[in-house]
């Protein structure tokens, strides 16, 4: 599959309107650069490699 370019400020634009969640535009720059981050994060969790064979565990043991 061809990796897709996101645009952060539309897709934060286009889900202050799914959700109608005014974002006021002194605070846009900023919600824009958390999501920039977010998606970072996330690309670091979504490219962990989990083997097929794995289960979770019933009891949280830290």
């Amino acid at each position: 599959m061809d990796e897709q370019q996101l645009d952060l400020a539309e897709y934060v634009d286009l889900m202050a309107l799914v959700l109608d969640l005014p974002i006021p535009a002194a605070y846009r720059s900023g919600v824009v650069d958390n999501f920039a981050k977010i998606k970072a994060i996330a690309q670091i969790v979504h490219d962990f490699a989990i083997p097929e064979d794995i289960e979770a565990a019933t009891v949280f043991e830290p």
